[in-house]
């Protein structure tokens, strides 16, 4: 049997943690974790191979870097909770979970499943511990799809917006083309702007990967990354913008078949690209006028 001093001994576990943490504690996380695969397998089949969570499989693992970096750095601040809360609220949400399993609820559950793994987290590691974590736990949550009905909400007034714009743009150039709602008529054809094109698809991912690389380039400078985190929105509508505009002309010029094919997943993978790297580009560009005409007024913080 290991010694308070062999336990001590071991790397990456700081002594009054190590020696705080029970059986019951160790079998409850792991009962976790084989409780989450099957949600988690959900969510890769139902989330993943779609377009709307393409970027989940990169989170997953940039995240679980991000986690396992900035624990090295916190692991001293690690002392396992009270129990009491912990099972209070375990009591309240496994039921829920269970509850959208069975209903198959994949937004709702993946949610669920995410809140009791940090509940579990918060007894093995205490409330100070998480606070210091809380980017890297925070960008995990977006390998779980939103649910349908905030996607609906906001996807509607951005489907009219774009379909508004894309016909008025056209329109200038002496296009055939008019509208009502989300239906664009251009010359003999008839398109629908749906929630892929929307813009919803892009904010979600664009947001998880540019909040990667600001926290990662502008940790320290929390005023400056979030200018970058406002101009996430408006980047990605006016890269949907020109998606639609794109698929407008392969439908008109080419043909609704190869407006729907090939070309229809590629021009959104094209802008997905060029809106990230429109990111990248704004903040080369606005990092020298930053500290030049503003600066920072705060002390550099890895919190």
């Amino acid at each position: 049997m290991a010694t308070a001093a062999d336990i001590e001994a071991r790397p990456g576990l700081s002594g009054p943690f190590a020696r705080n943490l029970s059986a019951g504690t160790i079998a409850l996380a792991l009962g976790a974790l084989i409780f989450s695969i099957p949600t988690m397998l959900f969510v890769v089949r139902q989330s993943w191979t779609g377009e709307e969570g393409a970027h989940g499989p990169i989170v997953l693992v940039t995240g679980l870097w991000l986690l396992y970096r900035r624990w090295k750095e916190i692991s001293h601040l690690a002392a396992p909770a009270a129990s009491a809360p912990v099972w209070i609220m375990l009591a309240v949400l496994i039921p829920m979970q269970i509850f959208t399993r069975i209903t198959q609820i994949v937004e709702i559950e993946g949610y669920l499943m995410y809140a009791i793994l940090l509940v579990i987290l918060y007894s093995l590691v205490g409330l100070e511990a998480i606070k210091k974590l809380w980017f890297p736990l925070f960008y995990l949550a977006f390998i779980f799809p939103p649910p349908e009905t905030v996607v609906a909400f906001v996807t509607v007034p951005m489907k009219i917006w774009l379909s508004e714009a894309a016909i008025w743009f056209l329109d200038m150039f002496g296009y055939p083309i008019g509208g009502e709602g989300v239906r664009i008529f251009i010359g003999q054809y008839e398109l629908l702007v749906a929630a892929a094109c929307s813009g919803i698809n892009s904010i979600i991912s664009l947001s998880a990967i540019s909040l990667f690389y600001i926290y990662m380039r502008h940790q320290a400078h929390w005023q400056y990354a979030l200018l970058l985190v406002l101009l996430i929105v408006p980047v990605a509508l006016v890269a949907n913008f020109f998606r639609v505009l794109i698929l407008i002309l392969l439908t008109y010029h080419a043909g609704e078949a190869a407006a729907q094919g090939f070309l229809h997943n590629f021009a959104g993978i094209l802008m997905f690209a060029i809106a990230l790297v429109t990111i990248f580009a704004l903040d080369i560009i606005l990092k020298p006028l930053w500290d030049r005409y503003i600066g920072t007024t705060t002390e550099p913080s890895h919190g």
